[in-house]
């Protein structure tokens, strides 16, 4: 089963693959916030059908106390906006400490600032979706 995860963010949104198992996560696209939200959506639909994904997870940014804030709703708003014309089930996984695991991962290979912001954001979004893959 091929998953699709996105970590939305405000000013890019990174989008991240399994492979066609559903084991493994790998880093796939940064795509910038055009300002144009339909744009983008489409951006993520093209994405889910190029690489035939059945089922897209996106990031529910949870507070560290587990409870939906502003952002968090803000997320399940958006989602429900990219799932209209979808044919395949959206889900919603916890996306807290992503990025920060994310850049701890980045800095590990010695990646300077400018090389981690440019790919921070898939890289949250592999780590968010390896982590709802292992959940299942």
């Amino acid at each position: 089963m091929r998953a699709v995860g996105v970590d939305l963010g405000s000013k890019r949104i990174g989008i991240a693959i399994s492979d066609s198992d559903g084991m493994v996560a790998t880093p796939y696209e940064v795509v910038k916030r055009s300002g144009d939200r339909e744009q983008d959506h489409r951006r993520i639909h093209t994405i889910i059908s190029e690489v035939e994904a059945e089922i897209l997870v996106v990031g529910l940014p949870l507070s560290l106390n587990g409870e939906e804030g502003r952002a968090a709703q803000g997320a399940r708003h958006e989602a429900e906006e990219i799932k209209k014309d979808l044919k395949i089930p959206v889900v919603m996984h916890d996306e807290r400490y992503t990025t920060v695991e994310a850049e701890r991962s980045l800095k590990e290979q010695d990646l300077n600032a400018v090389q981690r912001r440019k790919i921070i954001d898939k890289v949250a979004a592999t780590v968010l979706l390896q982590a709802w893959l292992d959940g299942q």
